[in-house]
Parts: structure tokens; C-alpha cells; sequence
């Protein structure tokens, strides 16, 4: 056994190390999408392929393991219970320093005009920093509806260049409807929170949160009869009779406690006979937190628990993102790179990073780190090794392994473009802007870098 083992490793070795030639390039479709066809774009060619698919990489008492490890011990990440009802204004000063920030260079707005100065400018000084008292009281909310976190607390729209729009330079993340965050700093015109949620820190819209108690905020994510969205989006059903939960935007992995009301009363109008009644976070006329009951239709993707963290799920639940637009931070109603990767694990129980550089390097997280110390061949011997679901790392990007086809290694990823050479050696470039699958070896970062001799990382989310 061991023999045939460790030939098969050297096989398999063998095929992914191969070097590519000029004759040895992949088929450039229609598309333009290197190496692919329409078969590559269904879920089950790849589940076809792989290993063990149903077989449990990680059970739920060890996930649950895993993301208390990332809340302790990784410093991306913030574990809500261990504050209190203040926090030291030195930590708010650093927490918004490390993120607020002048922008160094002119940005364009959506018209492709030089944002002025003055609107910076009153950006930066609707920081309010001077208003940090030494001892900064810490208020809790939960968030009620699907919205941006922003290194700056306004809404203005600014980018790098022109024709640049998809990479807007205030946004940093979003949160979703449920997520649990501490409030500990407010704009100079009371329209925006600094917050710090689980994953991330920043400004969200003061418009977004209902404020309640500590016990109550925390207490909510806590209950043991809930539903977890397993498709894209799903929405709750349209109600005129409660608009604040009406078709409310639910994405995949966002966990939603059940309504416990008795199975034949009305819930907005509707008979709940067909649907779910859950219980969503809602904003009053004063910014406290009511509970509202909500419908979400029982043929929506979703599930009593978080789906078993299997290979056969992380392809599935990856392809339900298929060609679904690129949204920096989250914008345009979609998600980036490291939010693709994260909503699918989610999906599944855990809870990543949110930012590709923080996943790259958790400390709780197993990975294999790459420097210019790593040439060609290490870096091929460690992409041999990969399996479903591990992810790639290069500088700014990850991308998910999907599986090998005749030994060439494919990804699936949320990605503005891809860049590669074909068969005569010309430097070509495809506009994807959306989650693709794409093969790994032939990615070029620039004209003479690969992906491949850029990865920093391989992380893998198993024993």
C-alpha cells in the first residue's frame, strides 16, 4: 500500500509539474476563458472528479472549534464578547487610524470627474476624532439590512482612475441582516457608526443598525432554532404590511433565528403554512431594535443547520456564485474574491477572514507560505497536494482549487480578468469581471510573472 502510494504521488507529481510549451497550451474557446468549455461550468463535472466528495473534512464540533481559535488568537478578527460596556479611546483612535486615512492620490467619481478636495476633506473631518472621550462607551446593534462598510463615513463614490468603477476606494466590506456589531464611535454628523462586527471594523450608515441591549444583541445569535441561507440570495416575501422585512436580501451563510409564534397565525398578512417565520432585526423611529417576524418561503435554498463541510458542498455551494458580477468589497450586490471564498465556507459553519491578506496569513489557519526563497518546482510540488476547496493565495487574490483535468490544475474564482499567452506566444487578456472557472498554470499576473510564481500562500480547511 505504501508503495503504491507514493507511486501514485509521483505521478501525480509528475503531471502537475510538467512544464508547459508552447505546444502544450490550452484550447482558447469563443469565450476567450483559457482551457474551458460549457461542461467545466456545471458543479457535477467537478464532483465527478474528485474524491471522497461526501465524506466530512470537518465536523461541526471541530469547525466550532476552528472559529473560536480564529476569534482568539487571529488579529483580524473581533470577538464581541469580551467587551464590555466601554473600551479605552486610545484602542477607537487606532482602530479608525488603521483604517481612515487621506487617499494619497486624485480619485475620479463615477462620471470620470476629480472628486474635489473639499469633499475629502469633510470626510476626514466628520472622523470626529477629537470628540474620543479617554473611556469610550460601547453601545450594541445588529444590522437590518444588507450594507457597505466604508473606510470613511460618507457615501461618496470614488475611484482610482477613470473607467476604474469597479474598484471604489471608500469601500471596504458589507454586512448582512443578523450580524452582531459594537458601536463605539459616531461621525461628526451622526449619519454614520465606526463599528467593529466578528470580521471586520469600519463605518456603516447609522440608518442600518438597531440598537439594543448587550445580552440581547449577543443573545441573538445564540438561538438554537434558526435557518441558514444556502443559496446565492433568497429574499422574504413582499409585504406592504411590514416593510421593513419586506423582500429582505438574505446571502449565502447569513443565519436567521425562527420566530417561535403558533403555526396558523398570520405573519404580515400571509398565512406562514409555506414559509419559514423568522425573526429579523429591525430598526424603530429611534434606532432601537425591534424583532419583527418575516416569511421566507420554504422552496428558497436554505436548511435547518450549516451544510456538512464536504467536497462535494464546497463545489456546489462555489457554483451557485457562477457568473455572478465582481463587486469590490461587496459592491454591485455581489461580492469580491475573499468574500466569494468566504460566503462559501460560511455557508458551511466558518467563519474566515474577510480581507485575502488576513486569510493568506491567519495563524489559526494551516497553510504553506511562499516567499522569493521558493522557486518553480517548490511551489508546483505544493500545488500537487491541493485538493477541493483549498485556497491560493497571490498578492490582492485568492482563488479556490476545484480539481485537475489531465493533470492541469483549475480554480474557480471572482476575478476582473485573466491574463495568459497563446499558442504563438501573444500576451492576451479576457474580461471576466464575474466568478469564473478558469485553469491555474496558464495566469500570468503581468507579462512575465505567473500566478503560480506569485502565490504567497496555499491555505487548507482541514484536520
Amino acid at each position: 500500500m505504501r508503495l503504491t502510494t507514493h507511486l501514485a504521488g509521483a505521478l501525480l507529481l509528475a503531471l502537475v509539474c510538467a512544464p508547459v510549451v508552447a505546444g502544450d497550451v490550452l484550447p482558447i474557446p469563443p469565450s476567450g476563458v483559457i482551457g474551458t468549455d460549457d461542461a467545466m461550468l456545471s458543479p457535477e463535472y467537478w464532483v465527478a472528479r474528485a474524491s471522497e466528495t461526501d465524506k466530512l473534512i470537518l465536523d461541526k464540533s471541530a469547525i466550532d472549534a476552528l472559529n473560536a481559535r480564529l476569534l482568539a488568537n487571529d488579529p483580524s478578527m473581533y470577538d464581541l464578547s469580551r467587551l464590555g460596556s466601554e473600551v479605552a479611546g486610545e484602542q477607537v483612535r487606532a482602530w479608525i487610524a488603521k483604517l481612515s486615512k487621506a487617499p494619497a492620490k486624485p480619485l475620479y467619481d463615477e462620471h470620470d470627474q476629480l472628486v474635489p478636495k473639499a469633499a475629502i476633506d469633510a470626510a476626514i473631518a466628520a472622523l470626529a476624532l477629537d470628540k474620543i472621550p479617554a473611556r469610550a462607551p460601547v453601545r450594541y446593534g445588529l444590522v437590518t439590512h444588507r450594507v457597505s462598510m466604508r473606510n470613511l463615513p460618507t457615501g461618496l463614490r470614488a475611484f482610482p482612475g477613470k473607467g476604474l468603477q469597479d474598484f471604489e476606494q471608500f469601500q471596504e466590506s458589507t454586512l448582512f441582516p443578523g450580524d452582531p456589531v459594537a458601536i463605539v464611535h459616531t461621525s461628526a454628523d451622526g449619519q454614520w457608526f465606526f463599528v467593529v462586527s466578528p470580521r471586520y471594523a469600519a463605518w456603516v450608515e447609522r440608518a442600518a443598525i438597531g440598537i439594543g441591549t448587550r445580552d440581547e444583541v449577543l443573545a441573538y445569535a445564540a438561538k438554537t432554532s434558526y435557518r441558514v441561507i444556502t443559496g446565492d440570495k433568497e429574499r422574504t416575501v413582499f409585504t406592504p404590511e411590514a416593510p421593513t422585512v419586506s423582500e429582505t436580501q438574505l446571502d449565502m451563510g447569513t443565519r436567521i433565528p425562527l420566530a417561535l409564534l403558533p403555526p396558523d397565525q398570520p405573519v404580515n398578512g400571509q398565512g406562514p403554512y409555506e414559509a419559514w417565520t423568522l425573526s429579523l432585526p429591525t430598526r424603530t423611529g429611534d434606532g432601537s431594535l425591534h424583532l419583527q417576524p418575516a416569511l421566507l418561503q420554504r422552496k428558497a435554498d436554505s436548511a435547518a443547520d450549516y451544510l456538512p463541510l464536504t467536497r462535494a458542498n464546497l463545489i456546489r455551494q462555489a457554483f451557485k456564485f457562477l457568473g455572478e458580477r465582481y463587486g469590490w468589497g461587496h459592491l454591485y450586490n455581489g461580492r469580491d474574491c475573499s468574500g466569494f471564498v468566504s460566503d462559501v465556507y460560511r455557508s458551511m459553519g466558518l467563519q474566515l477572514p474577510r480581507n485575502s491578506g488576513d486569510q493568506a496569513r491567519s495563524p489559526v489557519l494551516k497553510h504553506r507560505l511562499f516567499d522569493a526563497r521558493d522557486n518553480h518546482e517548490e511551489r508546483m510540488r505544493a500545488l500537487a497536494h491541493a485538493q477541493v476547496g483549498d485556497l491560493i493565495y497571490i498578492p490582492g487574490h485568492v482563488m479556490m482549487f476545484l480539481g485537475r483535468v489531465n493533470g492541469e490544475p483549475y480554480v474557480i474564482q471572482d476575478v476582473g480578468g485573466l491574463v495568459f499567452r497563446d499558442g504563438e506566444g501573444k500576451l492576451r487578456w479576457t474580461k471576466t469581471n464575474e466568478v469564473s472557472v478558469t485553469p491555474l498554470l496558464p495566469l500570468l499576473v503581468d507579462e512575465k510573472l505567473s500566478y503560480v510564481d506569485a502565490m504567497t500562500s496555499l491555505v487548507s480547511i482541514r484536520p
